[in-house]
């Protein structure tokens, strides 16, 4: 659908949200909306629901704020996950339970419509946003407390004790499986279908398949199958593909359409002027005003060859400067940071890496529109579910349970390579030769007969969804939090000189020591010291605030702490390991 379709979907939500807000519902009952007075016809129904979309992460939420980002990205700042400086909070800390009752007062009365097929269908959407409420929930805290009603102030349901996490999924699958069930089979990119509820069921099954593989909680098995089922019902009903164009091109114009490319997209946050909602893509990428991000050199390295060899694999690859380690690449890399020969979007001007904006010098292009847009008012859109998440949580899903064929990475990662004309996944050869970087990236994959290839769809993972918010979360369910405290790493210099970046005869960079030379125009000026290098004047890998301590506790970092004021409340509330229950 095109934006005036989601015009009218936001002004739908504004204009509730008006009259509905959280303070609202805690007066009920009120004549003007009163809940017996109100759900009576499919309308009223698709009102109340359209506020539910709110929930759904915006752009600052998803591919700003860290800590999503994770290992994946360096800044002038680090988030308190990275420094182990989280404490408990008196309140607030994500335990908000505010739109889960909007939603359970909405189940509790939208049987008063006699429109049964009115009914089923946006009772399958508030279930879908029920179990995409309880998944953040879950995901953040573990065990939490399950309502399915909403409660009144002196009701005892408010003093109940956290539930396991195991029986939340439970209802969560109940959930979600009525939603696919009842969803519209029609395809959009901005309402809840049957396709949307599919890949929300495929995400939250790998996450917490794996996350109690991975973290010896057991019972994960079914839940992995449920992962591949959902997978497979969406591959195979054929509603969705690889988008594909020009190899060279496809995967960045995913990222840069106006309007969601349908073919692809399965949800997205939609950007429009007209009423207006925006968001700031190429001023957070092109400013300094926003942490100036850098992808991280451990990412760079990741990206195979063009010809699907291992760039860790060539001698010498921890010293190769930007031109070197950017040539005859997997075409992604080049669709996603500045690479040798980048021209913006309307520009025929050759740009290399700005370091004033950039800490690590390798600078994003994903999201980034022409500079017509660089005053905050980007109307791209952003993806929240793609189908290429689909393809990879069903391989590695079958990797995890150990069902993995050939042919089913012919049906899943051969698809994403194929778009950007790269050599298939051999499961064969990933498994007898394992990749020694991937091993020393990721320590707790195991020693099965199935790493080789569970480390090489990490590998697609972490390339093909790099900044759409998933890196944080899949640390968490591999166990891998320990990357988070080590140091992040940009390109390598030799030292204090003169650098060509793109190697057209032109200085683009002089790291200096002593006085700032004489500015020669369209070059950057970089002192070392400021630019720290990890080995000093002897140069390195550019490092990221080397002088802040990252600290990770295997044993309480992996979730959240309940804020205090609600464990006062609540006596029956119990603290997660390790937290203090009395703060800090």
């Amino acid at each position: 659908m095109m934006k005036k379709t989601f015009r009218y979907i936001a002004l739908s939500i504004i204009g509730f949200a008006v009259s509905c807000n959280d303070s609202y519902l805690e007066r009920y009952p009120l004549a003007e909306l009163a809940p017996e007075n109100y759900f009576r016809n499919a309308q009223e129904l698709q009102n109340y629901t359209n506020a539910f979309y709110n929930e759904l992460p915006d752009a600052l939420a998803i591919h700003y704020n860290n800590p999503h980002q994770a290992d994946d990205e360096a800044r002038n700042t680090l988030p308190d996950e990275f420094r182990g400086t989280r404490i408990t909070p008196g309140s607030g800390g994500g335990w908000s339970w505010d739109a889960l009752r909007r939603i359970n007062i909405y189940l509790e009365h939208s049987h008063q419509c006699s429109d049964e097929q009115a009914r089923l269908l946006y009772d399958g959407i508030a279930r879908f946003f029920r179990a995409y409420f309880y998944f953040d929930k879950v995901v953040r805290f573990g065990d939490v407390p399950w309502y399915e009603k909403a409660l009144g102030t002196d009701d005892e349901g408010l003093l109940k004790p956290r539930d396991s996490r195991k029986l939340v999924f439970e209802k969560m699958l109940e959930d979600i499986d009525f939603a696919i069930a009842n969803g519209r089979q029609e395809k959009s990119a901005q309402l809840i279908t049957k396709w949307t509820a599919l890949a929300l069921k495929s995400r939250m099954c790998l996450f917490e398949g794996t996350f109690r593989k991975h973290h010896d909680l057991g019972d994960w098995e079914e839940i992995l199958q449920e992962c591949v089922k959902a997978s497979e019902e969406l591959m195979e009903a054929g509603v969705y593909s690889i988008y594909k164009s020009n190899p060279n091109a496809a995967y960045q114009e995913l990222f840069i359409a106006e309007n969601a490319i349908t073919e692809e997209m399965i949800l997205a946050r939609q950007y429009t002027e007209a009423i207006p909602l925006i968001h700031s893509a190429n001023f957070y990428i092109l400013s300094a005003s926003y942490g100036r991000p850098g992808m991280q050199k451990s990412v760079v390295d990741s990206y195979l060859m063009k010809d699907g060899s291992r760039f860790t694999d060539i001698p010498g690859y921890r010293t190769m400067q930007f031109y070197e380690e950017t040539q005859n690449r997997d075409p992604r890399l080049a669709q996603t940071i500045r690479t040798p020969g980048y021209r913006r979007i309307g520009s025929n001007q050759v740009s290399v890496p700005d370091f004033a904006t950039c800490v690590t010098g390798y600078q994003y292009v994903k999201y980034v529109l022409s500079p017509a847009y660089d005053a905050g008012r980007n109307i791209n859109d952003m993806p929240i579910f793609r189908y290429a998440e689909v393809l990879l949580n069903y391989a590695e899903a079958k990797a995890e349970l150990g069902t993995l064929s050939q042919a089913d990475v012919n049906r899943s990662i051969k698809l994403l390579r194929d778009r950007v004309d790269m050599p298939n996944l051999d499961i064969d050869m990933a498994n007898t030769n394992p990749d020694p970087y991937l091993i020393s990236e990721y320590p707790n994959v195991g020693t099965g007969a199935n790493r080789g290839v569970i480390l090489e769809i990490r590998r697609e993972r972490r390339i093909e969804l790099v900044k759409e918010g998933h890196r944080y979360r899949d640390l968490m369910r591999w166990k891998e939090g320990a990357r988070l405290a080590k140091p992040f790493y940009g390109m390598y210099f030799p030292g204090a000189g003169e650098y060509d970046l793109d190697r057209n005869g032109t200085i683009d960079l002089v790291i200096y020591e002593g006085n700032t030379p004489t500015p020669v125009p369209g070059r950057q000026y970089q002192r070392l010291g400021e630019l720290v290098l990890e080995n000093g004047r002897n140069g390195g890998r550019i490092i990221n605030l080397p002088d802040i301590t990252k600290e990770w506790d295997e044993d309480k970092d992996y979730l959240y702490p309940i804020p205090l004021d609600e464990l006062l409340l609540n006596k029956n509330l119990t603290q997660n390991n390790r937290w203090a229950e009395t703060g800090g």
